[in-house]
């Protein structure tokens, strides 16, 4: 008697379990493309190891693109900012990491609420901007 309620408990926790083994290799083959997309939208390399000076511009760049810093950190190389748009905040997080001995990664994550900004056109305008910022500072100009 025992056994008849046993083996179809055992069959459904079965099927349940590779039901959401299949499901998540699916999730992760599938989102695995998409992030590395997205990551490369969102890091740029600069020819500079001035993590500090590259800190501060960063901080520039966003203000111009009417961003308020929220908190900047040197040591950790991150900083955080919010833009208001149509009563909808856009939360923004650069860090700067360096890579190499020439060379320092500047990456931009940003995010409507709990949604990310996957619009590589974002990303692309800040960094466009950022770019500009990181020349005139190597030039000295003002």
């Amino acid at each position: 008697m025992i056994k008849k309620y046993i083996m179809p408990t055992t069959c459904v926790a079965l099927l349940f379990l590779s039901g959401c083994y299949s499901n998540a290799n699916s999730v992760l083959d599938s989102s695995a493309k998409s992030q590395l997309q997205l990551r490369s939208y969102q890091s740029r390399a600069f020819d500079t190891t001035n993590k500090t000076k590259t800190l501060r511009t960063v901080i520039a760049t966003l203000q111009d693109l009417d961003f308020v810093i929220d908190k900047a950190d040197d040591t950790l190389g991150t900083i955080s900012a919010t833009k208001y748009t149509n009563n909808r905040a856009l939360k923004m997080t650069v860090t700067v990491r360096p890579r190499g001995k020439s060379q320092l990664i500047v990456r931009a994550n940003a995010q409507y609420g709990i949604y990310p900004v996957e619009d590589p056109k974002s990303y692309q305008d800040f960094f466009s901007s950022l770019s500009k910022s990181m020349f005139l500072d190597a030039q000295e100009v003002e």
